[in-house]
């Protein structure tokens, strides 16, 4: 870490540090197990623009704070916005930020899903570069197990990275995987044991930063432009069927299904 680099800002949801050139971003919400509310939602592209912009670090490591990576949407945040649907507006500015600016950083990206990754905890890991995850994780985008469009860029990074034909069926049943299950499909890098998780996170942020740092973030940035090019195709009209499924009487029953812990009887 050079003199000149600049003071890590500061967050309610979110804790930033550094450890040499590596940026380390940790969602803190861990007794929600990282659920996302407005807070979070609200701070996560500026933080996601900091470490874009960071002369400090060359390599970004995103994680959650105890046993969930992120859970997904906070379930009194979902339904404060289902009682106003003009909540979601603001909510689906950030989404488009959280998005494309995790696209636009030009380090290397890595994420480690040290717990269960759901709904846009999913998307955001699956919007890094590469993701190593723990035994007994879990991933998934069971957006419409509450009656709402996967919007938030489900739909456009699952295919990206399994193809239509899997992106489909995982996003219209909204059925969580396991770690081990995605890394077989390549949904993700790799599984390794939970004990194994820093160890080999660290070894492969290592080995990135030992390399030809210009190099690998210009490569980064070839390879995303075809990733760029379909966000910026799907998430506009992504966002406006979720903004019309969050007003929607199957999404309110799909919450109160949440909360009185049964099967949700849908109507559309």
């Amino acid at each position: 870490m050079t003199s000149t680099a600049p003071a890590l800002p500061t967050f309610k949801t979110i804790e930033l540090s550094r450890e040499g050139r590596l940026l380390r971003l940790t969602f803190n919400r861990p007794d929600a197990m990282n659920a996302v509310n407005l807070d979070l939602h609200d701070e996560l592209p500026q933080a996601l623009w900091f470490a874009q912009g960071d002369t400090g670090s060359d390599l970004v490591v995103i994680t959650g704070a105890g046993r969930a990576f992120s859970a997904g949407g906070d379930l009194d945040h979902i339904a404060r916005n289902a009682a106003d649907p003009t909540l979601f507006d603001h909510e689906a500015r950030m989404a488009k930020r959280i998005i494309f600016t995790l696209l636009d950083i030009d380090k290397p990206v890595i994420c480690r899903m040290n717990g269960h990754a759901v709904g846009l905890g999913a998307t955001i890991a699956l919007m890094c570069d590469i993701v190593i995850a723990a035994e007994g994780a879990k991933i998934g985008d069971p957006h419409v197990g509450l009656g709402l469009v996967a919007g938030d860029g489900g739909a456009a990074i699952w295919a990206a990275r399994i193809g239509l034909a899997r992106a489909k069926e995982f996003l219209f049943t909204g059925d969580l995987l396991t770690a081990q299950k995605a890394a077989e499909i390549g949904l993700i890098n790799h599984c390794v044991p939970k004990e194994q998780l820093d160890e080999t996170v660290d070894a492969f942020c290592d080995r990135l930063l030992n390399g030809a740092m210009g190099a690998i973030r210009a490569t980064k940035v070839l390879t995303n432009i075809e990733l760029k090019r379909i966000a910026h195709a799907v998430m506009d009209a992504g966002i406006a069927y979720e903004s019309l499924s969050v007003r929607s009487a199957d999404h309110l029953e799909g919450i109160a299904a949440l909360r009185e812990k049964r099967a949700p009887k849908f109507g559309s």
